[in-house]
């Protein structure tokens, strides 16, 4: 009974060991050797995420700091142009440096003129202030669009190099003559998916923002003409 046990272990022990022999090897890819997998093509990718996030950052920060507003700002502006004092006025615009301040200071500055003069140039200065904030907009829905098509480059690219690795075979037919191609064709694609959908909504975030301003410069406007507006 002794021997039949030990030799039903044996037994046992020989078919683990077969399996374990037979059993694929597991390999990793880490997401750096994928990217690689990818070709030039993933460079360009690269190259156009590092420009996306650095217009988003910059524009972040430059728009943010736009959107600051001090809330008693235009009732002193407006204190100011009822007693006389426009060059206090003047200071106090030069003092906040932001667009609203800039406007208002332009306005200032064209008081004595008839009043569609003044705002004209209050507009004026309202969309040149704006085109200031939407420097570098354009070149983000550039990418958002862009990325995409590159990464389907990659895919008809990839795919080419896997048929013709494929025709030059000839008989000899192995899945990995196939494998590069078939990678660049894969990761390219996802790579430009990402990049692009990154770089959406990077412009949606700073766009939104944009329109905030927008919004303040056209009610401070508009608050500044009711002033000049008022009776005296």
């Amino acid at each position: 009974m002794n021997l039949l046990q030990i030799q039903q272990a044996v037994n046992d022990l020989g078919t683990a060991a077969a399996e374990t022999a037979t059993q694929p090897t597991e390999f990793k890819l880490s997401i750096l050797e994928l990217a690689t997998k990818g070709g030039w093509i993933m460079i360009v990718l690269a190259i156009l995420s590092i420009v996306a996030v650095y217009i988003f950052i910059e524009r972040y920060i430059t728009v943010s700091r736009a959107t600051k507003y001090d809330n008693g700002f235009m009732d002193r502006i407006r204190e100011y142009m009822k007693d006389g004092k426009l060059d206090s006025a003047k200071a106090l615009c030069r003092g906040n440096s932001t667009p609203i301040s800039r406007m208002i200071e332009k306005g200032l500055s064209r008081i004595g003129r008839p009043l569609n003069d003044i705002n004209s140039t209050i507009e004026n200065v309202g969309n040149l202030e704006v085109a200031k904030l939407e420097r570098g907009v354009s070149i983000l829905a550039m990418i958002a669009s862009a990325a995409p098509m590159i990464g389907f480059l990659g895919t008809v690219t990839g795919m080419i190099r896997a048929f013709y690795n494929m025709s030059m075979a000839g008989n000899n037919i192995d899945i990995e003559l196939l494998s590069s191609g078939i990678y660049e064709a894969m990761v390219t694609t996802v790579g430009g998916l990402i990049v692009g959908i990154i770089a959406y909504i990077f412009h949606a975030v700073i766009t939104t923002k944009i329109q905030k301003v927008v919004n303040l410069l056209e009610a401070k406007a508009t608050e500044f003409m009711d002033v000049l507006n008022e009776p005296a």
